[in-house]
């Protein structure tokens, strides 16, 4: 019988700080909080999305019971704390889904287990995820114990959400912020799972998931599973595109040419397909928007660093950004942005587009006229 299938997020999930992909700070600092014996009763981690709250909550429990600590400030992995741990079968780390245990009556039960000892361990952790989800009643039933407990007990709350948390709650807490993961970072952590895999991917395949996750680790590993299983053990950049069905920046390189050459005809019918392809107007919009602003990243060097691309794509945006100049920029954008607005009062929004772009193939000649006239105006 052929072993289940296990999506990477779960098989590939850190086991130890240093494992963790793009948190290096918070990691560090936990670590040597370790290290040091100066824990606080109680946590917060937020930010966004599949960015590793929950795994450094658990790494964090798990680290903090280990009998054997190592000198980095690592679990050992070896000791009955840490095995028990990666057996799911320790009695000292306790989890509560807030987003589904939100009652008083859940908290209740969770501060009724804060007064048992932690068994054959130092600490006795409580992780509560999605913690902004507890009602207003179970934060105040919460603050108590949260304040004032047992040496023993550890508190790590979770969230996506930090506004809706009682200032109450935030006040009793050490605060974490987590960062989204950058676009690099997620390429890497995918490059290291498909060689583990034996999967071939170029690196342009790894860096368009990465972009389309947006700064999540989980979601960039949801798609990378799901790409692989449509096409299997081979993903080239082509079929991830038409897989994730996204508008690629080759498609919005050849809609800047040709406004910049003027070509009128070019633009209808490029945006014709783009339609005929099942991509909105707003998401054509927005794109068109974006990649006008790696241009103007791309125009100096002291701004170069933040265009999160492969060499050869960034090399492409440096080489077009030499045909447009600021000013030009400024007003395709300023074209793009009156546009947005006027899609939502509009009936015919394709038209709204199509006007837009042929204004963008004109915008050099009506900024020469406009100075031109501007210089005659001053002269009279």
């Amino acid at each position: 019988m052929s072993e289940a299938f296990i999506v990477s997020a779960r098989k590939y999930r850190p086991q130890r700080f240093d494992e963790v992909v793009g948190q290096e700070a918070t990691t560090q600092t936990l670590k040597n909080a370790i290290r040091n014996k100066q824990l606080a009763h109680s946590f917060l981690f937020t930010g966004s999305r599949g960015i590793g709250k929950t795994t450094i909550a658990r790494i964090f429990a798990k680290t903090i019971n280990c009998k054997e600590l190592q000198a980095d400030g690592e679990a050992c992995n070896q000791c009955d704390a840490c095995l028990s741990f990666n057996r799911n079968a320790s009695f000292n780390i306790i989890e509560l889904d807030a987003a589904s245990k939100n009652s008083v009556d859940d908290i209740r039960d969770l501060i009724e287990q804060v007064q048992y000892a932690p068994q054959n361990a130092e600490y006795k952790v409580f992780i509560i995820d999605e913690v902004h989800m507890l009602s207003p009643s179970a934060f105040n039933a919460f603050l108590k114990t949260l304040e004032e407990p047992p040496s023993y007990a550890k508190f790590i709350l979770a969230t996506t959400e930090k506004h809706k948390i009682l200032p109450t709650i935030l006040s009793r807490c050490q605060i974490y912020d987590f960062k989204r993961i950058s676009i690099e970072d997620i390429q890497k952590h995918l490059k290291k799972i498909a060689d583990k895999e034996s999967i071939e991917a170029d690196d342009n395949s790894l860096n368009l998931i990465a972009q389309k996750a947006d700064g999540g680790l989980r979601d960039a590993l949801s798609m990378f599973d799901r790409l692989v299983s449509m096409n299997g053990q081979k993903l080239e950049y082509t079929t991830v595109v038409k897989s994730l069905n996204i508008l690629d920046h080759v498609v919005y390189f050849q809609f800047i040419e040709q406004i910049v050459n003027e070509k009128s005809d070019g633009v209808l019918l490029q945006l014709n397909e783009v339609l005929s392809n099942g991509f909105d107007l707003e998401v054509f919009l927005s794109g068109l928007a974006e990649h006008i602003r790696h241009l103007w990243v791309a125009k100096k060097e002291t701004t170069l660093s933040l265009l999160e691309f492969n060499a050869e794509v960034k090399s492409q945006f440096v080489a077009q950004s030499k045909e447009l100049d600021e000013a030009y920029m400024l007003n395709l954008l300023q074209i793009i942005s009156e546009c947005e607005v006027q899609m939502k009062t509009t009936r015919n929004r394709r038209l709204a587009v199509e006007l837009a772009l042929l204004k963008m193939c004109y915008t050099k000649k009506l900024m020469q006229t406009s100075w031109t006239e501007l210089g005659e105006k001053k002269k009279i």
